[in-house]
């Protein structure tokens, strides 16, 4: 998918140190994009977007602009003699390829002098003395909290028992597309089930007690822990559905 990046710079002067202030960078977003897509294409979460663009629902619109990181600012620092590409992005938590990349370094070879341009928005503490890989004996900053997510492949086979409701996507105000792009109204034999992505990956394929496998393609604001929601093409087959809970595993 061609996506659309935008990132802009401003300088302004600060005391006693060299600062840019550094907009952040954005998506527009095209027809027939998600939450999930994008976040899976430019490698963050759902809940991140949602949180950077103020988001209380996973509906997005063919050229809404989205921001994909918070807005921060970059340092420049002096490479010291025993410095690597690994202390320095460790030291302010970021990776050796964001280092490469704002540098446009061909290689992880850095001297001591050479001037290295930073964006700071995870900065934890004071960077500015990084250690060596051989003389470092404590960790220099602390880790970042962050919750593991599991994958599709982690998940396969594993069975379950889930509180399960239905959803039809002939109501008001209903845009009919799922979380993950799935157009419900043009596909109403699609087996689409809404989960919890904390509980099971969206992408997935799930075997459902009575519904058959479907496809983990859609979130919802009730849809947390051990629940599920399954699609169905007409509001009278949801109603009948109810409540009930049900078997399900995951294929892949």
């Amino acid at each position: 998918m061609k996506k659309s990046l935008i990132a802009m710079a401003a300088a302004i002067t600060v005391t006693g140190i060299g600062v840019n202030s550094v907009s952040a960078a954005t998506y527009k977003v095209q027809e027939g994009d998600s939450l999930w897509s994008i976040s899976h294409n430019e490698g963050t979460t759902v809940d991140h977007l949602k949180e950077l663009n103020n988001l209380s629902s996973d509906i997005i619109l063919p050229n809404q602009t989205l921001a994909l990181d918070a807005q921060g600012a970059e340092e420049i620092y002096k490479v010291k003699a025993g410095d690597s590409l690994w202390d320095i992005a460790r030291a302010y938590n970021v990776t050796i390829k964001q280092l490469k990349e704002w540098n446009k370094l061909d290689s992880e070879t850095i001297h001591p002098g050479q001037e290295l341009h930073i964006q700071v928005k995870n900065k934890v503490g004071d960077k500015s003395e990084p250690q060596s890989e051989t003389t470092q004996t404590t960790a220099p900053v602390q880790s970042v909290k962050a919750q593991p997510v599991q994958t599709n492949d982690e998940q396969a086979g594993k069975e379950m028992t889930v509180t399960a409701t239905a959803y039809t996507a002939s109501c008001n105000g209903c845009s009919g597309v799922t979380a993950t792009g799935i157009d419900l109204n043009k596909n109403p034999n699609q087996k689409v089930i809404a989960v919890d992505p904390k509980v099971i990956p969206l992408g997935s394929k799930v075997h459902v007690e009575g519904y058959g496998t479907a496809i983990a393609g859609d979130t919802g604001g009730a849809i947390k822990g051990n629940k599920i929601d399954l699609f169905m093409p007409s509001k009278s087959d949801a109603s009948k559905f109810g409540v009930r809970s049900v078997k399900i595993k995951i294929l892949n």
